[in-house]
């Protein structure tokens, strides 16, 4: 019994259907809907009873050419929603390789450990740290979060003559606009939620130093052990990003971890535009960040970087005898991942990220950034000059969030379903925060598809969905 076709032929050809379909879903990701919500059909088609019979591939290439239209809808350049980048292309080329040869990255000699140890320099390099910093290809920035913080977590114990297992009163301290994988890490790590410290934020959003001093001072005196300092470097909710220096000057004088999330706006590094608000980024012990929000890669692909690379290698690396390493064959290699992280078992993410910057360069992945950047500032400025909108929130990278102002309606509920209209009406597809208990509209912008013509669309349609919407008798 073999699950390879009988006919490599025929296989060969409806290889070559899905690649085309799949081509062509890209090749007309600015026309249509921005998102179609999945049918009753499509789901009568994936619900049955666990098959017992398979179904030829012929089939299954038809069903899933299918499957294309009910995405997220992330490759459409008026997906404003969430901080999805668009992917690129040629991203399906180093998906076929990677399927192609179907690589467990975990460890052993081959090409995968070879890719992604260049991969980490690159990214060592364009991010600012020094030579031999350690790192990971990994899903995203949620994982990358728990493995620099179970780096934080094990160098302080060890800083205390503690053991991985002992009890210590750690405590961490972060920005109240702080993504929540930084308290799920907390959590899963067993540090305690209630141990990460949410800094009140200043006018401009950005962790308030003043307050971390006076809350690092507290729990000092209270007997608790501060180990770590988070800041954000393109806070998920409007794009604002913490005083990276200072943040660095304060962990230094208080012998502190500094750890920065920077899921999408570490890429601005990248940027002319603001890179000089992250040059702090150069003196963190760790920082996470995702190769498939801004800089363009096909999901998933994100990057955990850490300076210290023997503190890394110490909270992970314990190798059981059938994994042991030999100076020569399958099991040399001077790199094994599973050194430096939970995993075992990894596909081979780090072959998409290297073929896309080999492919695009740096250069290139620049002038999307900052071209984002500058439609932020024009989608600030329909708004400003429209009536009917309200801008809630400064623009200080790639996030606008604002509302329609209604004469009639409550507001937040009328906003919610602009919203939401938009999405199936398959306009555009923004998302909704709440800033200041006001319920915002939130438009970001990752996508190197998007043109001023989408926004343009965007502010006519809240406009005209709104005032159909804000009725007296509604």
């Amino acid at each position: 019994m073999t699950l390879d076709p009988n006919n490599w032929k025929q296989f060969r050809a409806t290889a070559h259907k899905m690649l085309d379909a799949s081509i062509n879903k890209l090749k007309n990701a600015k026309e249509g809907r921005v998102w179609t919500p999945l049918s009753e059909h499509q789901k009568s088609i994936i619900h049955s009873d666990v098959p017992v019979e398979g179904t030829p591939t012929s089939e299954m290439q038809s069903i899933m050419e299918g499957f294309l239209p009910y995405g997220v809808g992330n490759t459409h350049p008026r997906f404003f929603g969430w901080v999805n980048g668009a992917g690129a292309p040629s991203g399906l080329l180093a998906d076929i390789a990677t399927c192609g040869m179907n690589i467990n990255a975990g460890g052993r000699n081959h090409i995968a450990p070879v890719v992604e140890c260049e991969v980490v320099r690159w990214s060592a390099e364009i991010m600012g740290m020094p030579k031999g910093t350690s790192g990971l290809v990994v899903t995203g920035t949620s994982m990358a979060t728990i493995v620099a913080l179970k780096v934080a977590r094990d160098t302080a114990k060890r800083a205390l003559g503690k053991q991985p297992g002992d009890q210590v009163s750690l405590v961490g301290y972060t920005g109240a606009q702080t993504h929540s994988c930084v308290e799920r890490a907390f959590d899963l790590l067993g540090l305690g939620v209630r141990n990460l410290r949410k800094i009140p934020c200043n006018d401009d959003f950005e962790i308030d130093l003043d307050a971390l001093k006076t809350a690092i001072k507290k729990d000092r005196a209270d007997g608790l052990t501060p180990f770590v300092i988070i800041g954000t470097a393109g806070a998920v909710n409007m794009g604002a990003i913490d005083d990276l220096n200072g943040l660095a000057d304060i962990a230094e004088s208080e012998d502190l971890w500094f750890h920065v999330d920077g899921a999408f706006g570490a890429t601005a590094v990248l940027s002319k535009a603001v890179k000089h608000r992250l040059d702090g980024l150069s003196r963190v012990d760790s920082l996470a960040f995702d190769f498939h929000k801004w800089f363009q890669v096909n999901y998933d692909a994100g990057c955990v970087l850490i300076k210290d690379e023997s503190a890394h290698r110490a909270s992970f690396a314990a190798r059981p005898a059938y994994l042991r390493s030999s100076e020569r064959g399958l099991a040399g290699g001077a790199f094994w991942a599973v050194d430096y992280g939970p995993e075992l078992s990894r596909g081979f993410r780090a072959l998409k990220v290297w073929a896309h910057i080999k492919e695009h360069g740096i250069k290139a992945l620049g002038k999307v950034v900052d071209r984002n950047i500058e439609q932020a500032q024009y989608l600030k400025s329909q708004i400003e000059a429209a009536p009917e909108l309200e801008l809630l929130a400064p623009v200080p990278l790639n996030i606008c969030c604002f509302r329609y102002v209604p004469k009639h309606l409550e507001t937040n509920e009328l906003n919610s379903e602009i919203a939401i209209q938009l999405q199936l009406q398959g306009i555009a597809v923004p998302s909704t925060t709440t800033i200041k208990e006001k319920l915002a509209i939130r438009t970001n912008l990752t996508n190197h598809r998007t043109r001023k013509k989408d926004l343009d669309i965007l502010v006519e349609y809240v406009v005209k969905i709104g005032a159909e919407l804000d009725q007296p008798d509604a």
